[in-house]
């Protein structure tokens, strides 16, 4: 994606003194990174990563404490600590950063920075999904208190593939040094992080990058939290930029899964009972992975969701047209009208299920089988969705059309703990 406007018109990325722990002090690097705060499954996987180490990055994103002041106060004192006993400590001078991520099977890399930031109205930076005002308002308290962005967003943009110019030339030199840090963590990835200190580097990063546009794949609460704060100031500072990996896709074409719905208080019996007329349901085989290809060749035809909790899988597919008639806007393109999530809200949760979108009634679970395992356990439903085509959202986000939130889930996502940012620093 690029922007046909002037050079000074796009991405603008910028150096800083990154936050990050101090091996020595710590019992691997592995054991103080977490997903992101979002993906964290509670309270179980929230327990795991506070066990691995008592310096996880989880008890600076996902505080435990009884009000949200609280939890609040106690990620800053925490922050505080550990950069007073040296467990965290700043990099010495601005720079970029070169993140790699790796598997046996998947290669991404990417600047990790400061962004300039901009509303959606100016095109450089692109929002695809709606998100929650609680969420925004708990983060945003969350960064005023720590002065801090302790994980840093993903973003994609569309370089011109082929021979690597710009930034992508300037990321496969870096790699060939040695990098500030390596670690393996418990999910296989091995990462890998570097620092661009030449200023001529730099230079053809900002060059580059001035061209393009980018798409927030992971973190739209987080953008939205940076620029509530950003309109709070009064005068220009640290709060204009935001802390942010961007990743060229056209070298590294990120995943793109589905994000789950927990309905906590509705049993899959009563569920299917008032599907009746609305959709084709069908009971469909186990395990888990022969469910899921029964829902992927239904999605290939039309909307299809998979519904579990109650020991079985059963595939609800075939909306009845009248009903989507009734329940789906007519004033958005046909793009947005037919996706799964589209329909998920407005037919089923909106007029089928009438559960209101708050915390208290729906989940939003990353992890199929945690889905699966929580709605069996709580005699709940899980609704497991097939995800969106990266082309579907990249299309919508270009025609300023944000899909219902929790559309989708890009990654490879940045490990969280491995760099972060102190406003007091910049």
């Amino acid at each position: 994606m690029k922007t046909s406007g002037p050079v000074d018109q796009g991405l603008r990325l910028i150096p800083f003194r990154g936050l990050r722990y101090v091996p020595e002090r710590v019992g691997s690097l592995a054991a103080v990174t977490s997903p992101p705060y979002d993906v964290v499954v509670r309270p179980d996987g929230l327990h795991h990563l506070e066990s691995a180490d008592p310096h996880n990055i989880v008890r600076l994103i996902l505080p435990q404490a009884d009000t949200a002041r609280d939890r609040h106060r106690q990620a800053a004192d925490t922050l505080d600590r550990w950069l007073a006993e040296g467990v965290i400590a700043p990099d010495p001078d601005p720079v970029l950063y070169v993140y790699e991520q790796r598997n046996d099977e998947i290669l991404q890399r990417g600047l990790i920075g400061a962004l300039a930031l901009s509303p959606a109205t100016e095109g450089i930076v692109l929002p695809h999904e709606d998100v929650m005002d609680d969420v925004v308002a708990d983060r945003a308290e969350l960064m005023r208190t720590t002065g801090a962005h302790l994980e840093p967003l993903l973003l994609t943009y569309r370089g011109d593939g082929g021979t690597p110019t710009g930034a992508g030339a300037v990321i496969d030199r870096t790699v060939l040094r040695e990098p500030l840090l390596a670690t393996t963590t418990e999910d296989g990835f091995r990462h890998r992080l570097w620092a661009v200190t030449d200023p001529s580097d730099r230079r053809e990063i900002e060059t580059d990058l001035a061209r393009h546009q980018a798409l927030i794949a992971d973190g739209h609460h987080r953008w939205a939290t940076y620029l509530r704060l950003q309109r709070e100031q009064t005068a220009p500072g640290p709060w204009d930029y935001g802390l942010v990996l961007l990743v060229d896709t056209a070298r590294h074409p990120l995943q793109v899964r589905a994000i789950h719905r927990l309905l906590r208080g509705l049993p899959v019996s009563r569920a299917l009972k008032t599907l009746t007329g609305h959709f084709r349901v069908q009971r469909v085989e186990g395990p888990l992975p022969r469910a899921l290809d029964a829902l992927a060749e239904a999605a290939a035809a039309g909307n299809a969701f998979l519904l579990a909790g109650d020991g079985g899988f059963h595939l609800v597919d075939r909306p009845d047209p009248a009903l989507l008639a009734r329940t789906v806007r007519a004033d958005r393109p046909d793009a947005w009208r037919t996706l799964d999530a589209t329909v998920l809200h407005s037919a089923l949760l909106d007029e089928v299920w009438r559960i209101p979108d708050a915390p208290e009634h729906i989940g939003y679970i990353h992890d199929t089988a945690a889905a699966v395992e929580q709605a069996e356990r709580l005699d709940a439903t899980a609704v497991l969705m097939h995800p969106v085509r990266e082309e579907v959202v990249r299309d919508l986000a270009r025609q300023g059309v944000t899909m219902p939130r929790k559309s989708t889930s890009f990654g490879p996502k940045p490990a969280t703990g491995l760099v972060m940012r102190s406003l007091a620093l910049d």
